[in-house]
């Protein structure tokens, strides 16, 4: 019985897996695909006659592909290290300070986080294209960091809120002031919530289009979501190159998690058992 349970457990497990990564081993098969096995009768074929690596090639020659991914590695990293210093010192502050309708206030704060980002894309590229902000990085690091805050809050509030107070107090004996007590003691105990949301900001900010899409506008201030859309032509549609760029993209992010994985799922699973 025990025996079945555990074929049952790792058979749900391998297809579980599989499912999961089909899709990204169907676009990486169509990366290497010649472009006359792309279509037709070829389409669906996992084994063809001819493979290249011409696609990836063709991506960076074609198209400022670089330039696409600097502007990406930098607004998202921007976006997250200022997401993240802020989202500190509040959740910071909410956690160790009493104050009436504290409940409330976290629950508006998440709120904000579910509102559609269609409903605000107006008013803000009003606001960009009135104060000059277009085409620069930090047209798209406002909106991002507005969108990434309410979560990153709420999140951070949990892991200072578990952070015994005691601590706190025996810095100031120690002769620490606060700030001294909030990175030197704090910071280093909240490290697998800062990870965790350092990822989540990251990947939200590397991924995002519609503010990409409206806010930056010229070729060379593009982000990569956006520059693989304008990959197209007039009668083309390169699948091939569209699916190079699309891996190209994950593996950054893939390997960010890879090497990060251990502080991620530390702070997934916090407080999952109880004391």
């Amino acid at each position: 019985m025990v025996k079945k349970a555990g074929f049952l457990f790792y058979l749900g497990v391998t297809v579980f897996v599989g499912a999961a990564m089909f899709p990204f081993m169907w676009i990486f098969l169509a990366s290497i695909k010649q472009t006359a096995y792309l279509y037709g009768t070829y389409a669906f074929d996992i084994f063809v006659p001819g493979y290249t690596w011409d696609n990836y090639v063709r991506v960076f020659v074609n198209h400022p592909f670089g330039r696409y991914l600097i502007n990406s590695f930098s607004i998202a990293g921007l976006t997250m290290i200022y997401s993240l210093i802020v989202a500190s010192f509040a959740a910071y502050a909410i956690a160790r300070l009493h104050f009436w309708g504290k409940s409330v206030f976290l629950g508006v704060l998440l709120a904000v986080s579910m509102f559609p980002q269609i409903a605000t894309i107006s008013p803000i590229f009003l606001f960009m294209q009135a104060t000059g902000l277009r085409n620069t990085y930090l047209g798209l690091i406002i909106p991002y960091t507005t969108f990434a805050l309410p979560l990153s809050i709420w999140y951070m509030t949990t892991f200072f809120q578990k952070i015994p107070y005691e601590l706190e107090e025996a810095a100031k004996v120690d002769g620490a002031s606060i700030m001294q007590t909030f990175w030197k003691i704090l910071l280093p105990l909240a490290a697998p919530g800062l990870f965790t949301t350092a990822i989540i900001v990251f990947v939200d900010a590397w991924h995002e289009f519609l503010f990409a899409l409206t806010i930056n506008s010229k070729q060379d201030m593009m982000t990569v979501p956006v520059g693989i859309a304008m990959f197209q032509g007039e009668f083309t549609f390169p699948w091939g190159e569209i699916s190079a760029a699309a891996i190209t993209v994950t593996i950054p992010i893939v390997i960010l998690v890879l090497i990060f994985q251990r502080h991620i799922i530390s702070g997934l699973t916090s407080g999952a058992v109880k004391e």
